[in-house]
């Protein structure tokens, strides 16, 4: 019997293996110019758009996850699938204060004002930084914790447990150490030499082992992202939102685009930053799920926005656009259109200056599919629409969290955006030079402490 999803390359088509416990990368990956990146394909025949209504949403729309359906296919009973997820989500808030809910999602009058909109229109606003560790990236590792979880259950992987890694210097690297320490699990974090000393500490006190990467003179690219490789290469797991190191992990944004489309608004775009692109693939796949499931009627416009001195994003789509390409083409010449960065960016949006778009294709294939376009934003915009939000919607977001709101500042300056238009940005990361963290306690108070889930790792 098919199973109900599975975990295909975008690249070469090759599926994951059944029973492979740890199916995050292509294994056709090395050695050629493809494009390999796992993505999770769903069958939805027979499925229905999940109604409940749990608070969490790896509860809430449990039977569209990969781990749900392998589970099940296994003998496991959805009860027992349930109380596992709850009791992981009971460590993350040992840890962190509170698990994982389904986030707000309103529209911001204020802000819409402010941008001209009519009654009509607006910007709503999904807010993530009161989510896990202050930001979304906990929503892409904690689908990889339960899926790791179900494998143990089902008494298919190694011991002993294989260390995580990540290479990340801020919401990554605190979502991931989060939520190893809520699943009792070794992990080492990759970050550069200007890591912020406040998150460092974080890190090890949540049992993080920290490796400090210089640039070898000569390299281009991120110095971390290829320490992170060797590792991953020496045996460890891959705790990343990289989609091409970790194609599972896009599946815990699909959660986003889930519940933005219960929502009931009937959105006309959705303005999302992007860094390696796993927020954008996951948001907008999550999109396309609801419609094929009948919770949309129409998918909404995707557009993309990433800084001036790092748009590896748009000099992909630029290049397919403009000269006619085939996004089958592309995928198989993956060196043509996408390379790291040759000379290191610097961004107020710092978190999102990967040295590439891993997922660049699923997004620029969102894109094309829909009408959107790239965006380019610069430092001013990106500075002038951080000041926004947080005057306009009193959510402290950080620069890079409201990058999506710069891009749609950019454009409704070039009139691309009608004022009658409903649009959606993603505030997606907490500022936490000026707030307390979602404990409720100051980045001074958490320094230095080393959790008690921690200790045991």
């Amino acid at each position: 019997m098919t199973p109900r999803s599975q975990l295909v390359c975008a690249g070469c088509g090759a599926e994951a293996p059944p029973g492979d416990p740890y199916p995050f990368r292509c294994r056709n990956a090395d050695g050629d110019d493809i494009d390999h990146v796992l993505r999770r394909r769903l069958d939805t025949t027979g499925l229905a758009f999940p109604d409940g209504t749990e608070a969490g949403p790896f509860l809430r729309y449990r039977t569209l996850l990969h781990a749900w359906h392998v589970a099940r296919d296994a003998g496991v009973s959805d009860a027992e699938l349930c109380e596992l997820v709850r009791r992981l989500d009971a460590r993350v808030a040992e840890v962190d204060g509170h698990g994982f809910a389904v986030t707000p999602f309103t529209r911001a009058d204020a802000l819409s004002g402010a941008l001209g909109f009519s009654a009509e229109g607006g910007v709503w606003v999904k807010d993530e930084t009161g989510n896990v560790a202050g930001s979304h990236k906990a929503r892409h590792l904690f689908g990889v914790l339960v899926w790791l979880s179900v494998m143990e259950l089902l008494g298919r992987v190694r011991t002993p447990r294989p260390e995580l890694a990540i290479a990340s210097c801020g919401n990554a690297a605190l979502a991931a150490a989060v939520v190893a320490a809520a699943g009792r699990r070794s992990l080492r974090v990759f970050v550069p030499v200007d890591a912020d000393p406040v998150v460092l500490e974080r890190l090890e006190g949540l049992g993080a082992l920290v490796e400090t990467c210089p640039r070898v003179p000569g390299e281009t690219g991120d110095p971390t992202v290829k320490r992170l490789r060797e590792a991953l290469a020496a045996g460890a797991l891959p705790f990343t939102c990289q989609g091409d190191l970790n194609g599972l992990a896009v599946e815990g944004g699909h959660t986003l685009g889930w519940e933005l489309a219960a929502t009931g608004v009937p959105l006309d775009r959705v303005v999302v930053q992007v860094g390696g692109g796993a927020l954008a693939s996951g948001v907008a796949a999550g999109l396309a799920e609801a419609v094929a499931l009948g919770a949309l009627t129409r998918l909404p416009r995707i557009d993309t926005v990433q800084t001036a001195s790092a748009w590896p994003l748009k000099r992909a789509y630029d290049a397919i656009r403009d000269y006619d390409v085939d996004l089958a083409y592309a995928r198989r010449h993956r060196a043509t259109f996408m390379w790291p960065w040759e000379t290191e960016p610097s961004s107020v949006a710092h978190g999102i200056l990967d040295d590439e778009t891993y997922d660049w294709a699923v997004v620029v294939e969102a894109m094309l599919k829909t009408g959107g376009t790239p965006v380019v934003a610069s430092e001013e915009r990106l500075a002038a629409a951080n000041d926004a939000a947080r005057e306009r919607t009193d959510i402290p977001v950080d620069p890079t969290g409201s990058a999506g709101l710069a891009g749609l500042l950019e454009l409704r300056e070039r009139g691309e955006v009608d004022d009658d238009e409903r649009v959606a940005v993603l505030f997606t990361g907490v500022d936490r030079t000026s707030t307390t963290d979602t404990k409720g306690s100051s980045d001074e108070e958490l320094s230095g402490t080393r959790h008690p889930v921690a200790q045991g790792l």
